[in-house]
């Protein structure tokens, strides 16, 4: 079974071949990020930390596209744009906001969290749980929700 690693690696190869320059670019950022991820923490990566690495650029783009929108920088929108849709082809299928709901419902019973007090223990173990799966504003938005019924 071939791992995440292992597609986005083919994913540049295919995107040498095809001289496809910008999404070429993206992935080398990647594999960059995962590559300092290793190196600094002398760890090799599963998936579940690739996926947090993709989060975390998809938000670095998103808040970049915000910030150039503002500008009227139309140009570097459109390049962000494509750099963020190349990055969410490796993110799983995101849940919706009903099954976040669920999921952290289910959790808050598992743990036995009472109130806003448990909230840094729910957040924990949603985010080992939910990474890649949903954002984690969302998450907490729920969590929240959970612990003030």
């Amino acid at each position: 079974m071939s791992t995440l690693k292992d597609r986005i690696q083919d994913d540049m190869k295919a995107a040498m071949r095809a001289k496809d320059a910008e999404r070429l670019s993206t992935i080398r950022m990647l594999l960059a990020a995962m590559k300092q991820r290793e190196v600094d923490e002398r760890i090799v990566l599963d998936d579940a930390a690739i996926v947090g690495i993709v989060d975390k650029l998809i938000k670095q783009r998103r808040d970049s596209i915000a910030a150039f929108q503002q500008a009227a920088r139309d140009d570097l929108v459109a390049k962000e744009t494509a750099e963020l849709a190349v990055l969410q082809a490796y993110l799983p299928a995101r849940l919706s906001a009903d099954e976040v709901a669920a999921a952290v419902t289910a959790l808050v019973a598992e743990l036995g969290a009472t109130g806003p007090g448990d909230m840094g223990k729910v957040m924990a173990a949603a985010r080992a749980r939910l990474a890649g799966q949903a954002e984690m504003a969302q998450v907490s938005a729920a969590v929240k929700a959970a612990l003030t019924r």
